[in-house]
């Protein structure tokens, strides 16, 4: 039977905080609009910053959905699930905001991550989300899964990029500076890393 929390806090922060893989999902406000859901990991890449409100960092990839969305209408829900010891699904309901590189709080909210080498992985932001509603519920139906360690893929990718060639490959993406609907996605050109 799901719960409702007021904050996250206590046993249901380091549930999150344990786990190697959250969800994304995001939506425009048209009706007929691409429905976004995206996988984050890479370890240490995501933060409580307190008790009503968690970020992570948002990297170099092959579109900018969730920052279009974002940008629209700040509608997120985020998602973990236990693949490993009791069965559980967390889902954070809230508002996100992607706070980019030439942003004042951009280099405050950067140190929250100091696990991280950011500039290994094309970094475009950091997305904030305050939480609205907070439920977990059993996921009796989720399978064990074992976690196996962290793929070095996307570091070796993006590690030889500086601002410049950042910038040319988001330029040349079809869906970076424009999402699948046409809204605004990442602001173009890269505004240059602060940090």
């Amino acid at each position: 039977m799901g719960k409702t929390y007021e904050r996250i806090d206590g046993r249901l922060r380091t549930f999150i905080e344990e786990q190697p893989v959250f969800f994304t999902a995001t939506a425009p406000l048209s009706a007929d609009g691409t429905v976004n859901l995206s996988p984050k990991g890479l370890k240490g890449s995501f933060a409580v910053l307190d008790e009503l409100t968690v970020a992570y960092l948002d990297f170099a990839g092959s579109n900018a959905e969730t920052i279009a969305h974002l940008r629209e209408n700040g509608r997120i829900t985020l998602m973990w699930c236990a693949f490993q010891g009791p069965p559980n699904i967390v889902r954070v309901h809230g508002r996100g905001e992607p706070v980019f590189r030439d942003d004042p709080r951009f280099p405050e909210l950067l140190a929250r991550f100091p696990g991280i080498d950011h500039t290994t992985h094309g970094l475009r932001a950091v997305v904030v989300v305050t939480a609205e509603l907070i439920r977990d519920t059993c996921g009796y139906a989720v399978p064990f899964m074992a976690y196996e360690s962290e793929r070095d893929l996307h570091a070796k990718r993006f590690a030889r990029e500086d601002d410049t060639s950042l910038d040319a490959y988001f330029t040349k993406k079809e869906y970076i500076a424009s999402s699948l609907d046409g809204l605004p996605g990442l602001p173009l050109p890269l505004p240059p890393s602060t940090v």
